[in-house]
């Protein structure tokens, strides 16, 4: 994994584009792409029928839970399974307050589970804090195992 990219999966448009700008707010240079249901997001980190995977992952996923198609713990599940993107961080960056949401996330092997501030103060500190650590500190293998 090279470069400054996260891959946002959420399929709230107005969501979307608050996370965009607070990312960008902090971080001009990070590249954001969006995946609006669990199907595209796998498609764009696995490749798919006729596609093949990207020749370079994002640094990055931020991954919504309730998703159309194909929920988050699918995805999650999915992103593991693969030896590509096993240890590919994923940030759970959700609404969701209950406590089996974020036991199962953590059980399907998320890296951190954020939920969403209701600020977009907030949202610009979250995604400050987010993109220092996850783009600038954590280290990861050059490759998979």
């Amino acid at each position: 994994m090279t470069g400054r990219r996260i891959l946002l999966v959420e399929d709230n448009a107005d969501d979307a584009e608050l996370a965009v700008r607070a990312f960008r707010a902090t971080n001009p240079t990070v590249e954001i792409d969006i995946a609006r249901d669990g199907p595209n997001a796998l498609a764009s980190l696995l490749g798919s029928d006729g596609q093949p995977p990207p020749a370079v992952l994002p640094s990055l996923v931020l991954l919504d839970l309730k998703l159309p198609r194909l929920d988050g713990f699918e995805v999650l599940k999915r992103i593991r399974s693969d030896s590509r993107t096993r240890f590919l961080p994923v940030v759970i960056l959700t609404s969701s307050i209950e406590p089996g949401d974020l036991m199962n996330a953590y059980w399907l092997g998320a890296n951190s589970y954020i939920r969403k501030p209701l600020s977009f103060q907030d949202l610009v500190t979250a995604a400050s804090q987010i993109a220092g650590y996850w783009l600038h500190l954590n280290a990861l293998p050059s490759r998979p195992m």
